[in-house]
């Protein structure tokens, strides 16, 4: 692959999804020069923050791996530097990495305009040259072509017939279909209601919306300015908020649950 400037491919591990508050715990970029020439960083840093337990299980970085770790700001000249003028690529880099990357940068008080670089993002390029449908999982499990697509009893056919493949693929045990309900994993919202207009972060809901938004927690705002609360409940929102206002205002607040559950 010829090179006509430096490219950096990134990827970042953080305590949570929440481009606006949650922060990096390690960064990874490889530097590739038109030269051929391969450079790299690696750091972990300490978020500020505790790491969930569920980031702790994804990641394999635990909050006593960060403990004496640098802070971001502290090492943000130095990442800034290792990237220079350089075109950047990564997985998901549009949507994740460089958003949270530039809003991590620019609370350490350094500007970084990624916008005016080249972006190759891999995941961008795989979802518009892959196919990821039943036909496709058709092909790869069962080796074949699906054959009338889109009818629905040829359809249901083809995945009792994937389903059977993956069963003999990743089945144990004495009942190997019984056992791919472990693969069965529920992702729970990152938001409290159907509305969004409250999302967990860092085991607390915090407002969407408003002139609080973003900034304290729900049980902060029980003792910072109960009468928004109560403003709230009189104004244009669903039940679910309504019920979860009325509850926090009595003391009365939902236990976070981990975004990984099982069934």
């Amino acid at each position: 692959m010829e090179l006509t400037k430096n490219l950096v491919i990134l990827d970042i591990e953080t305590t949570g999804t929440w481009i606006e508050r949650d922060k990096i715990i390690e960064i990874g970029l490889i530097k590739v020069t038109p030269a051929g020439e391969r450079i790299e960083y690696c750091k972990k840093l300490n978020p500020g923050i505790r790491i969930p337990e569920f980031i702790e299980q994804l990641t394999g970085i635990t909050n006593d791996m960060v403990k004496s770790a640098p802070l971001f700001k502290t090492v943000a000249q130095e990442i800034v530097d290792f990237l220079n003028d350089a075109d950047l690529a990564g997985f998901n880099l549009e949507r994740f990495d460089l958003p949270l990357l530039e809003r991590e940068l620019m609370e350490a008080g350094i500007r970084f305009p990624w916008r005016e670089r080249n972006i190759f993002d891999t995941q961008k390029v795989y979802h518009m040259n892959e196919k990821r449908d039943l036909s496709a999982a058709y092909k790869f499990y069962c080796e074949q072509e699906l054959k009338g697509a889109h009818s629905a009893l040829v359809d249901a056919d083809a995945t009792y017939q994937i389903l059977v493949s993956q069963a003999q693929k990743y089945g144990e045990g004495d009942h190997p279909l019984n056992s791919l309900l472990r693969f069965n994993y529920q992702v729970s919202s990152e938001f409290y209601d159907s509305e969004k207009r409250f999302r967990w972060w860092n085991g607390k809901l915090y407002m969407m919306f408003g002139k609080y938004a973003f900034k304290y927690s729900l049980d902060e705002m029980v003792k910072r300015d109960s009468k928004y609360l109560e403003w709230i409940l009189s104004a244009n929102f669903g039940p679910e908020v309504k019920e979860l206002i009325a509850n926090a205002l009595n003391g009365q607040l939902p236990e976070y649950k981990s975004t990984l559950t099982k069934p």
